[in-house]
């Protein structure tokens, strides 16, 4: 397959560390896509497993990928260096060490260009590895394919699921919209999907979603999200939720002179404030413990779930929670 020189449709952006052998899976799975007026990039944030070598021989094989090597600077960075070359109409965003099915894209493509979307979105599966498992991420009885929808109005039906997950795997994106709106990537931030989605959809005028699942999620023990983190660690990781619940409020706040916000909008501040209360009970360190109530309240977090709290069953949890943190505080 050779690059035309029109722009190509789609721009698969993809950061990639240590991604191992699941990343010569990933590969095939990119290379069986129906989608013929793509482009491959991929972003080798520093790897010290040999990957980026991997990833150059892919590139040296096939016209329509190229490679960035850049050190080490996280996933955000990552895909800010891809959008800053991608020429795609459309740009997408898949892990390393997942994989899609072949029509993925294609379908994909040809919803966002008969309907004009600004984002096409899909159903994917978790891929439980230590038991071969398979779960869908959002179940057919929670949501199924949608008409076309302004970005709030999505963002508001799939958060009622309460199965949704910000995760920009799920679509493709139009990439003008991105540029135009200066829609970057927050670098150093922990899920940062979570307000850069949110962000993306209140400015999205036509998005629609298809029930099919095309994307694979790989669950392993490696798998950042499913790290167990304690001490330290645990301290500065739950202060990127933290700061996520200040974003998505800023974001509500920003933008609620032009697009409609959803109680749901609100409700997931709260939710991921109420994350880190979790998180509070299960650390086992008494002085970390200490440390992540006193980001809470030294962050105005616990003001911040008060403002935002909607419904008797999370007002019930933040109640409980807020009631706790205060007991446990050293006083």
């Amino acid at each position: 397959m050779h690059l035309s020189s029109t722009s190509p449709l789609l721009s698969i952006i993809s950061p990639m560390y240590n991604a191992g052998e699941m990343f010569d899976v990933f590969m095939r799975s990119l290379l069986a896509q129906t989608l013929t007026s793509l482009e491959i990039i991929i972003v080798d944030d520093g790897s010290t497993d040999g990957s980026g070598s991997r990833a150059d021989a892919w590139a040296a094989q096939y016209p329509h990928i190229q490679v960035i090597h850049q050190e080490n600077g996280g996933v955000s960075r990552a895909r800010n260096a891809g959008l800053r070359v991608a020429r795609g109409k459309y740009v997408t965003f898949p892990d390393a060490d997942d994989t899609m099915q072949p029509d993925m894209y294609k379908t994909l493509v040809e919803m966002a260009e008969q309907d004009n979307l600004d984002a096409a979105q899909c159903n994917a599966e978790w891929f439980f590895q230590r038991d071969q498992r398979t779960r869908p991420l959002i179940p057919l009885d929670r949501l199924r394919s949608t008409p076309v929808l302004n970005g709030a109005e999505w963002l508001h039906t799939a958060l009622k699921t309460r199965r949704y997950l910000h995760v920009v795997w799920l679509g493709i994106y139009r990439r003008s919209l991105i540029e135009q709106k200066q829609l970057w990537f927050e670098p150093g931030l922990h899920h940062q999907d979570i307000p850069w989605t949110t962000e993306f959809m209140l400015n999205a005028q036509r998005v629609r979603y298809t029930e099919q699942i095309f994307y694979r999620y790989y669950l392993h023990d490696a798998s950042i999200s499913n790290r167990k983190r304690t001490g330290q660690r645990n301290v500065e990781y739950q202060r990127h939720y933290l700061k996520i619940a200040r974003m998505l409020e800023e974001i509500n706040a920003r933008y609620k002179q032009s697009v409609k916000i959803y109680p749901t909008f609100h409700a997931q501040i709260t939710h991921e404030a109420l994350s880190v209360c979790h998180c509070v009970r299960r650390e086992p360190d008494p002085a970390a413990k200490q440390a992540i109530i006193h980001d809470i309240f030294a962050s105005k977090t616990h003001l911040r779930m008060l403002r935002n709290a909607r419904g008797i069953k999370q007002w019930y949890q933040l109640l409980l929670w807020l009631s706790r943190l205060w007991r446990w505080r050293d006083k």
